[in-house]
């Protein structure tokens, strides 16, 4: 897809002037009173105001935007560099079978999505509603000349769904005594000023490293990938990058989407929004039922398989899990499902060309 970095426009340097400054409030009221990905709607909703209202989207720099998603693959890599690959090997077999499920059903509802909206493409479709990894979606559907905007209009819709519905759900079942008490506290590791250069570094130069060696999907896969080396080679340390840099490659997604959106887009979404409903229901509804079966293999708790299987909203999982004492198999599994959807996200177009040359 090509970019449109280059446009002219003598007024943008005064539109990001009202909007960095508004998308840092509105996060911040949203973030206040707990909205799920509050930044990112924080800047979703304040560039898509001056984008429709100035009819011309707003172009963001270059560079800027690279440095902001090298971090979000920074981030993604995170929960794989904490877990313990004995952890993750013990719940291996039931993780893969969970993905299994969870793809199928977002593979399927996204081929069905595309075939009853003519506007989604198959491609736009499917990462609309994979589920997990929410804030790379947008970013691999960019990569591949995908719909964007409804990848990431879609995707906050369902990470809406789950972290509004999971509260409630893990409430009733820890009421119902649908708990686990022993849950181990993650031994806190330090910050030392190399870790901090290693990940401004990676943020800044994974994506064209990843392209020199033809990494799939660079923009995330590259940071992701250095990252998982890094951490596992370096010492042990704390490789989370800072509140303000998080923030902002949280808000550059947002401005990626809200910038670009257009009347006639809107429009788009707002025709398609029914069908896409009904697939996240159908989602989250499948991701319950393949609960029970984990619940019976793995000898645990409703609560602990209901967190492992949810779709998305990983913060929120992992918060409701420390809370309500769960066990590993939360985490483990959320994990091995992470690595599938980045794993069948970043075949889609080879996938795709397979599928073109065979017919």
């Amino acid at each position: 897809m090509p970019t449109r970095f280059h446009m002219p426009d003598a007024n943008l340097a005064f539109r990001w002037a009202i909007v960095v400054p508004a998308s840092i409030a509105l996060g911040w009221v949203l973030q206040h009173y707990h909205v799920p990905a509050a930044w990112i709607l924080g800047g979703i909703v304040v560039s898509a105001a001056m984008a429709l209202s100035t009819a011309k989207e707003l172009v963001m720099n270059k560079h800027l935007f690279s440095f902001g998603r090298g971090f979000i693959g920074i981030l993604a890599a995170l929960p794989l560099l904490a877990s313990n690959p004995a952890t993750l090997s013990a719940y291996i077999l039931p993780g893969i079978l969970i993905t299994i499920i969870t793809l199928g059903i977002g593979v399927i509802g996204g081929v069905l999505l595309a075939r009853s909206q003519a506007a989604i493409s198959t491609q736009t479709g499917i990462l609309s509603m994979l589920a997990g990894g929410a804030s790379i979606m947008p970013l691999l559907a960019r990569e591949f000349g995908a719909d964007f905007r409804y990848v990431a209009l879609s995707q906050y819709l369902r990470l809406l769904a789950v972290s509004l519905s999971l509260p409630l759900v893990a409430h009733w079942l820890l009421t119902s005594g649908q708990h686990a008490p022993d849950n181990a506290t993650q031994a806190h590791l330090d910050q030392p000023w190399w870790a901090l250069l290693a990940v401004i570094l990676i943020a800044a130069f994974g994506e064209g490293i990843g392209r020199k060696l033809h990494i799939p999907v660079p923009s995330v896969l590259g940071p992701l990938l250095l990252m998982l080396l890094v951490g596992t080679l370096a010492p042990p340390a704390d490789f989370t990058p800072p509140e303000a840099v998080r923030t902002f490659a949280f808000l550059s997604i947002g401005w990626m989407c809200g910038g670009s959106l257009s009347v006639a887009s809107l429009k788009s979404f707002a025709r398609q929004l029914p069908a896409t409903l009904v697939f996240i229901v159908v989602l989250l509804l499948g991701c319950a039922v393949s609960a029970w079966p984990l619940m019976q293999f793995l000898h645990i708790s409703y609560f602990e398989a209901y967190l492992a299987t949810s779709p998305g909203a990983l913060e929120t999982v992992l918060a409701l899990s420390d809370e309500g004492g769960a066990g590993p198999v939360v985490v483990a599994i959320q994990i091995i499902r992470l690595l599938g959807v980045l794993l069948i996200a970043s075949a889609l177009p080879y996938l795709r060309k397979r599928h073109k040359g065979a017919r």
